[in-house]
């Protein structure tokens, strides 16, 4: 009877460690910032692998492959333990050996730029690289980014991507909150924010700093961090008819 019991009590203890391996394994990460992608959040990204010289790939295609930006990435990662990798869609189909779909599914993260979110969203989406990156996403690949390349992840949130004012837009939806990016430097984008959410046009969501960032498991908030103790990220949601700010306490990476 007792070596029965011994028996149950061991089976039960490796079948939680595989359970547990498993959702390690499955574990979706999103991680976005309110601004751009610098050296120490893509340090922070490779981290979030848990691989050593993970594969990143950097997706500018916001900025329409802007190759000002693709030699900072380049930069940025030189002395980083990271393998570093670019997704141009502005190419001739006749040089690219692979489909965007088999580049990105190798990947370990995926970090998408700043620039046009509605560009973006529209050339993806004609690529079908909004599929890839679903498929990436649920395979457990960290995706990442900063302004376009974090609003992009989000139900919807305010862009400059039109002449003249900031617009709405829908973004890929893979984490279910409204977004604003570039929160605290630039002015039109708390009262907009906060009207869009006031109005119903706009669901409760989280709201960065250029310099802080968050981070999603499974879409739901993890953590917060920022790069210094003057930038922060909010949780802002309507209660009562008004506005509620919830600043959230981030650690700080270097």
């Amino acid at each position: 009877m007792r070596l029965t019991k011994l028996i149950g009590l061991f089976l039960m203890l490796i079948l939680s460690q595989t359970a547990f391996g498993q959702n390690e394994q499955t574990a979706k990460k999103i991680f976005v910032t309110g601004a751009g992608m610098g050296k120490q959040f893509i340090n922070y990204v490779a981290s979030l692998t848990g691989k050593k010289d993970p594969k990143i790939c950097f997706l500018p295609t916001a900025s329409g492959d802007n190759p000002n930006g693709i030699m900072t990435w380049y930069r940025n990662c030189e002395d980083l333990d990271v393998k570093p990798y670019v997704l141009r869609v502005w190419i001739s189909s006749y040089s690219q050996t692979e489909s965007f779909e088999e580049m990105l599914l190798k990947m370990d993260a995926i970090i998408v730029g700043g620039g046009n979110t509605l560009n973006m969203i529209a050339i993806w989406k004609a690529q079908g690289i909004d599929v890839a990156l679903k498929k990436a996403y649920d395979k457990g690949i960290v995706l990442a980014g900063g302004s376009a390349g974090s609003l992009c992840w989000f139900t919807e949130g305010t862009t400059d991507s039109r002449p003249k004012e900031l617009s709405v837009v829908e973004g890929l939806g893979f984490l279910n909150y409204s977004h604003c990016p570039h929160y605290s430097s630039e002015a039109s984008r708390r009262p907009l924010y906060h009207k869009n959410i006031l109005s119903g046009t706009f669901s409760a969501g989280y709201a960065c700093d250029d310099r802080a960032g968050i981070l999603f498991v499974n879409e739901k908030f993890s953590k917060a961090v920022a790069l210094d103790a003057n930038n922060h990220s909010y949780f802002v949601s309507l209660e009562n008819g008004q506005i509620k700010e919830e600043k959230l306490p981030s650690e700080i990476i270097k």
